[in-house]
């Protein structure tokens, strides 16, 4: 099976470079171009939540994920070339601590999407060698008049 190569970018900014805002822009086109399809706006949601929280927004952070890990856990545990149940399930625990960081806070720490078809698995590999990471990160919208770095 060939996956839309936006969702392989999405893939390969959320695992390899851990660039939330990156993964952003580039499954909400996907989002858009696929009629606002609520599986990929769950996975967009998953790394704004990342996103708003090592940014320290933890109430943005927890709203996110607690939305996300609830519509992704609505969808069969393997699905998109991924386990989705893992990811559903550390996005409402992720959350569920953030619910509570006032009183327990903690340190920031990234998710892992887990590959499950191999398939998958290899296109990823062969678009992160075109797919250079962006250093420095973004860290918000940029007009179309600045030049990215």
């Amino acid at each position: 099976m060939a996956y839309e190569p936006l969702y392989v970018a999405y893939l390969i900014y959320f695992n390899r470079d851990r660039d939330y805002f990156e993964c952003h822009e580039v499954l909400e086109e996907l989002w858009l171009k696929l009629d606002r399809d609520p599986l990929y706006k769950a996975l967009l949601q998953v790394a704004v939540g990342l996103y708003h929280f090592r940014n320290g927004n933890v109430r943005g952070g927890r709203i996110m994920l607690m939305q996300s890990g609830e519509v992704l856990g609505r969808y069969p545990a393997d699905t998109l070339g991924i386990d989705l149940a893992k990811l559903a399930r550390e996005a409402a625990e992720y959350a569920e601590r953030l619910e509570g960081y006032d009183l327990q806070p903690f340190a920031y720490y990234d998710l892992t999407i887990r590959i499950t078809d191999p398939g998958l698995e290899e296109e990823i590999l062969a678009a992160a060698q075109s797919l250079p990471p962006n250093v420095p990160q973004r860290r918000g919208p940029q007009r179309p008049d600045q030049a990215r770095h």
